[in-house]
């Protein structure tokens, strides 16, 4: 009988298994959420990334002990939707308007010198629209119906998990995507030397909204959604 080929895992898997390994993806700029299914190896081409180097370092951090780090991958789906909802509803819901209002301004103000800050502008307020809704969605209809499944998953609750999830993952490739353009457009959030105390603040925050979004479509992308997924099988 011949061995089974050995599978390894997607990067999406990789971070699933040990969440610290989003920084060392971070730092070589792979994504990890909307890009999980590939393959170390596809994501390196990608990216030109010393995929040997990663290797090192993805081995070096699994021989470390884990310290306070949580465990996603083992929480029940409901309690992972709360936490959801509380951590990453609440930074999207409460930066949403701030980063509107502060990427209209700073287009308005240096657009003159810096167009691609209109492009950015134009970005974001489309993001905002998409993101408003994919949350009420996800809040309303989709989390309610995992946490039903879990009890009973009836026909009706395993068809509203499989139609919401399909949606939602082409609205995360969107919303990925965007603020991929906007980094590029930015060139990583690079504070120009004529940047003013608002533009500054506006990089800033746009950064770490990025760092959100990319844990929040981690935590849904390759955890939440293939688990709620086999309740609907």
């Amino acid at each position: 009988m011949k061995n089974k080929p050995n599978i390894l895992p997607t990067i999406g898997e990789i971070v699933a298994n040990d969440f610290r390994a989003a920084s060392i993806f971070k730092e070589a700029g792979i994504d990890f959420c909307c890009g999980g299914n590939k393959s170390l190896t596809e994501a390196c081409k990608e990216k030109s990334a010393d995929e040997s180097h990663l290797i090192q370092q993805l081995d070096t951090l699994a021989q470390t002990p884990v310290s306070g780090a949580m465990n996603f991958k083992e929480w029940e789906l409901g309690f992972l939707c709360d936490y959801i909802v509380n951590t990453h509803h609440k930074f999207v819901l409460k930066n949403l308007p701030e980063l509107v209002f502060y990427t209209q301004k700073i287009a308005e103000v240096h657009g003159g010198h810096h167009p691609e800050l209109i492009e950015v502008a134009s970005l974001f307020t489309r993001i905002n629209e998409e993101l408003l809704q994919h949350l009420r969605n996800e809040k309303e209809v989709l989390f309610p119906a995992i946490k039903e499944a879990e009890k009973k998953a009836s026909a009706q609750v395993k068809s509203i998990i499989v139609s919401e999830i399909s949606r939602m993952q082409g609205e995360h490739e969107f919303a990925g995507g965007a603020m991929d353009t906007i980094n590029v457009l930015t060139q990583n959030y690079l504070i120009p030397d004529d940047a003013c105390n608002t533009y500054r603040v506006s990089l800033k925050l746009l950064e770490q909204f990025e760092d959100d979004l990319h844990i929040h479509v981690h935590l849904e992308n390759n955890i939440l959604y293939p688990k709620a997924l086999k309740l609907a099988e």
